[in-house]
């Protein structure tokens, strides 16, 4: 018996953590966290250590297979990857000859390592400007708002540590397992914790802050700490003089949101905001450590702008403790322009597209997923006819799954990569077994950490292969393939050559990291038009959208609880689980097995009044629809707040009834299609009304 231990990267999510893979026999036997590794430290999550049981599980896809009934009915025959290529590319050219390549869809779901970028790379040389993710909802509001706003993606300086901390909307003990360790590091050095979020955490619970704001209200919480800490002169003056520009106009902004109006919006008391805000602002060095909870409404670019701005207005950008700048890995960078050749897309076609036809930022390549449903069922403003889904279930993760059920529906042609079946991948003409991450090289970078790290691999599955793979296959035949990828190995060759290395030397080096940059600013200035960090936005300003942040209220601001509204009388929100990775995960016994049923939460005043126990069923109704989940009784949630579980399908129910998709799926109740912002299109996902009932006997 011959054993190795192989050091390699989890891209089951974004976090892209250390890991070390024990072989006997050349055989994956154990996965545990690699201690050497700079961001993970070798911690590892349950959906890490989940990865072998993923691997070898019997329901993974293990060939290529194409539909042979009608779409959702699973009949499939089984063909050989050349057959599914062949017949892949001929409908993907046949669509661009006959209607243009802006019929060709290209979506991808939750981000899974270099592969997201092989796909832009391969759309934009394609030809198409209709390129699907997850952008509007998660991440790129919040990078675009810091980009516009001073220049560059800002890392918290835990180190250091900072004399206060502010955790908003983002829960990293369950979605940035690393984040969490660096802040509890911190608190142990004195750092004082602001935890702004509706639900509990552990975090939560330690925090001398905990401000409970009414799901969507984030952005007018924002306003109202800029006011304070404007209005009363907390500001950095130093800073603000030399390295701002708008201060005065945003001055005379926030005025619109004076603590008692911000009160009614948020349902956070004005004391309680105000003394936030003197904390935050009094602090030597702090930082805002935020999450997805805020790019998911229609406030989710101005939200993070106006927190962008809090961070510049304190003095807390470049500093120890703040919010810092690492320097460059070179071309080391997944999303750079060498990578996804966005050059290749002519203007005239990126014009074409549906997120720039809507008047979106010019800056923002993805166009939101309602745009698609709209082209696809209705035609307009064209025909969507072909789509190119990579490892997205969007029927659990989309909103409207209605829609999207009939947009993928109406398709000509569609194929989908995947571990599994899933709801989505049954309504495709072509289904493709994709590779998990033991099953081919890479070089990794995590979305919030300056870092590149090896990708090994160590195992083969069936007739799996790694969507590198299948691009690159496919390349070859649409007439492209030296200019996409050639052989991947010399791709990865190639993306290394900026560090001087090869990939077969990467193998033993592990991981490249950058390094901080303090008050990088002093000596070339801000990386915006002013060369300073803009509070009021030429830039905004001369595209068409508010060079100052706005709040826009999801529901009535007349509305203190709602209790007018008999028919949606709760405020709807969501919060990703633990075991899972957006809807990844649900056979896999050691994810589900603690958590088999999704669970909505409701104060126990709430269950009382509906008549409902720890455990009962109920229903969830809003104007698109209604689902069912079991109930979770939670003291710190607000009565007025039902947060409902994300990201469900049941996979035990078979393709019959599409993995039982309506049941207790969320965006059955969400809808694209009303309240979208202008910036990036974000439709809102939180913070809807909703009316809850006891469900009738059990499920």
């Amino acid at each position: 018996m011959t054993t190795a231990v192989v050091r390699s990267t989890c891209r089951i999510c974004y976090n892209s953590c250390g890991v070390l893979i024990h072989l006997k026999n050349g055989k994956p036997v154990k996965v545990t966290g690699d201690k050497s590794h700079p961001i993970s430290k070798g911690r590892l999550c349950k959906r890490g250590l989940s990865i072998l049981e993923m691997f070898e599980h019997p329901d993974r896809l293990q060939h290529p297979m194409k539909r042979s009934g009608r779409r959702g009915e699973g009949k499939w025959i089984k063909i050989s990857w050349n057959e599914a290529l062949d017949i892949t590319a001929n409908q993907l050219i046949e669509s661009r000859n006959r209607y243009g390549p802006e019929s060709v869809s290209f979506i991808r779901g939750g981000s899974k390592g270099m592969s997201d970028d092989y796909l832009l790379r391969f759309a934009n040389l394609f030809g198409s400007p209709n390129f699907f993710s997850a952008a509007p909802i998660c991440y790129s509001p919040c990078y675009l708002s810091s980009i516009l706003t001073y220049g560059y993606w800002a890392y918290p300086d835990f180190d250091y540590p900072p004399d206060c901390i502010i955790v908003w909307g983002f829960n990293p003990e369950v979605t940035h397992p690393p984040v969490y360790h660096e802040i509890r590091q911190a608190l142990k050095k004195k750092s004082k914790l602001i935890v702004i979020d509706p639900a509990g955490s552990r975090l939560a619970e330690r925090a001398r802050f905990w401000m409970k704001p009414k799901p969507g209200s984030d952005a007018a919480l924002a306003l109202g700490i800029l006011n304070v800490i404007l209005s009363k002169g907390l500001y950095d003056r130093c800073f603000t003089d030399r390295w701002t520009v708008g201060l005065n106009r945003l001055k005379d902004h926030v005025t619109k949101y004076p603590l008692e109006r911000v009160e009614r919006l948020t349902w956070v008391p004005r004391r309680q905001i105000q003394r936030t805000a003197e904390l935050f602002a009094s602090a030597k060095s702090g930082c805002i450590a935020w999450g997805n909870a805020l790019e998911t409404n229609q406030n989710s670019f101005q939200a993070c702008r106006a927190i962008a701005m809090i961070r510049a207005v304190t003095g807390n950008l470049g500093v120890p403790g703040g919010e810092v700048k690492w320097s460059a890995l070179g071309e080391l960078n997944r999303r750079s322009p060498g990578l996804v050749l966005s050059h290749h897309l002519e203007d005239a076609v990126r014009n074409r597209g549906l997120g720039a036809m809507a008047g979106l930022l010019p800056n923002f390549r993805h166009s939101p997923h309602y745009f698609l449903q709209k082209a696809a069922i209705e035609g307009k403003p064209y025909k969507i006819r072909a789509a190119y889904i990579q490892g997205a279930n969007l029927i659990t993760s989309k909103p409207n799954a209605f829609k999207t059920v009939e947009a993928l529906t109406s398709l000509n042609f569609s194929v989908a990569t995947d571990f599994f079946m899933t709801p989505t991948a049954m309504l495709a003409d072509i289904v493709l077994p994709a590779a998990t991450y033991l099953e081919y090289d890479s070089v990794e970078q995590p979305w919030h950490w300056p870092i590149a790290s090896v990708q090994q691999k160590v195992a083969a599955y069936a007739q799996a292969r790694s969507n590198e793979e299948i691009l690159s296959g496919l390349s070859g035949r649409v007439g492209f393939q030296d200019e996409v990828f050639g052989n991947p190995d010399t791709f990865l060759d190639s993306f290394l050559k900026p560090a001087g290395i090869t990939f077969d030397e990467f193998r033993n080096i592990g991981t490249i990291s950058s390094t901080k940059c303090y008050r990088h600013f002093e000596d070339n200035g801000f990386e915006t038009p002013s060369g300073k960090a803009e509070l009021y936005s030429e830039q905004l300003k001369n595209w068409g959208f508010d060079p100052l942040p706005e709040y826009r209220d999801i529901q009535d601001e007349s509305s203190k609880n709602l209790s007018d509204d008999r028919e949606y009388p709760f405020i709807l929100t969501s919060r990703k689980h633990d075991g899972f990775y957006h809807s990844y995960g649900m056979q896999i016994d050691a994810l589900r097995c603690g958590h088999p049923d999704p669970l909505v939460r409701m104060h126990p005043d709430t269950a009382k009044k509906l008549n409902i126990s720890e455990g009962d069923w109920a229903i969830i109704a809003t104007k698109n629809g209604t689902i069912r989940q079991r109930v979770r009784l939670d003291r710190h949630l607000d009565p007025r707040i039902i947060m409902a579980a994300y990201g469900w399908w049941f996979p035990e129910k078979g393709e019959k009834v599409l993995f039982g998709w309506e049941e207790s799926n969320l965006n059955v109740l969400t809808d694209g299609s009303e309240s979208r912002n202008p910036e990036l299109g974000t439709p809102n996902l939180r913070g809807i009304c909703c009316r809850v009932t006891k469900a009738d006997g059990d499920t």
